[in-house]
């Protein structure tokens, strides 16, 4: 069985709940049941966060559907094992919302162990009073 560490999402807390909007709230509550899905490879959970439409782009260039990042995850051929969040931002517009974050994670991809630095760019729609992944870009932190 997969072991699975989870690292509590403490920039929550680097939001005052009195200078949130509601949208920016539940988009941050979004964002941490994204991640978790993303660590324990939920089927179920990522399909319902991500918009059909997902554009999925990853540091190397690699672009996915939303199936295809569904079953990279499902499948281990992407494993996420933690995920720490720093420098987050979060905007939102109407019904886009913008998240910006680095990210540093340890991942166990094909069974190779290894870590990612990156920063990325979420872009988020609401739907029917629901936020969905509607796009993902990331790129690699220079030393």
């Amino acid at each position: 069985m997969k072991k699975i560490i989870f690292i509590a999402f403490s920039w929550l807390s680097f939001y005052s709940v009195n200078a949130q909007s509601k949208e920016v709230q539940t988009l941050a509550t979004t964002l941490q049941q994204f991640h978790q899905a993303m660590i324990t490879a939920d089927p179920i959970l990522l399909n319902q966060l991500t918009a059909d439409s997902l554009s999925y782009g990853h540091s190397g260039g690699n672009v996915e559907n939303k199936a295809s990042f569904v079953d990279h995850l499902v499948s281990g051929q992407s494993d996420f094992v933690t995920m720490d969040v720093t420098d987050l931002t979060i905007s939102v517009v109407d019904h886009v919302g913008i998240i910006r974050f680095s990210l540093f994670a340890n991942i166990n991809d094909k069974g190779k162990p290894s870590t990612v630095k990156l920063k990325v760019m979420y872009v988020w729609m609401k739907e029917k009073k629901e936020w969905k992944l509607l796009a993902r870009q990331a790129v690699k932190i220079l030393p």
